[in-house]
């Protein structure tokens, strides 16, 4: 009946599984360089990603059309936490605008649940944009002076783990 949107659909999917895979390693590399806050952020991004994975999955499905679950673009290696954060930035501002161009496509097909599926993504990928503008705010405020206190803050969490008390000398 919708065929028309088993495409963007599609496409959506493709954009997301890549959005997942880029994000979870920035998440493991935030991580490995002491920088739990963003790792946290990616991570928790790339489950909500993932949770559009499994709606765009269902309406696809519900559509009779077959899931394509091969990402669009490959992950990029970045190590550099500001530049992290400033391609997570233009990946959520890019997903909003296309997929406000496929809820438009999709209305035009005289598909409005697919319609209002982009629309609710467009909002989560707009919330996602302000997350990571806000942390690219504070670097580019703070320095990386902003970085260092969420190493500082790591050390004294494993610390207290492993029973250490920093403000006594052993």
């Amino acid at each position: 009946m919708y065929e028309k949107s088993i495409k963007p659909l599609n496409q959506a999917l493709a954009e997301e599984l890549s959005g997942v895979h880029q994000y979870m390693y920035f998440h493991f590399h935030c991580s490995d360089q002491g920088f739990d806050l963003l790792a946290n952020l990616f991570r928790k991004i790339a489950i909500e990603e993932m949770m559009h994975i499994e709606r765009l999955a269902e309406r696809i499905l519900f559509l009779k059309g077959d899931v394509e679950m091969q990402p669009s673009t490959s992950t990029e290696k970045i190590h550099i936490v500001k530049d992290m954060l400033t391609g997570a930035k233009s990946m959520e501002e890019n997903s909003a605008i296309l997929y406000n161009k496929l809820a438009m496509e999709c209305g035009s097909n005289a598909d409005s649940v697919s319609r209002k599926l982009f629309e609710e993504l467009v909002i989560d990928e707009e919330n996602h944009y302000g997350q990571f503008d806000t942390e690219l705010q504070n670097i580019n405020k703070f320095g990386e002076q902003y970085l260092a206190l969420q190493s500082i803050e790591r050390s004294k969490v494993l610390s207290k783990q492993a029973g250490v008390n920093p403000a006594t000398p052993p």
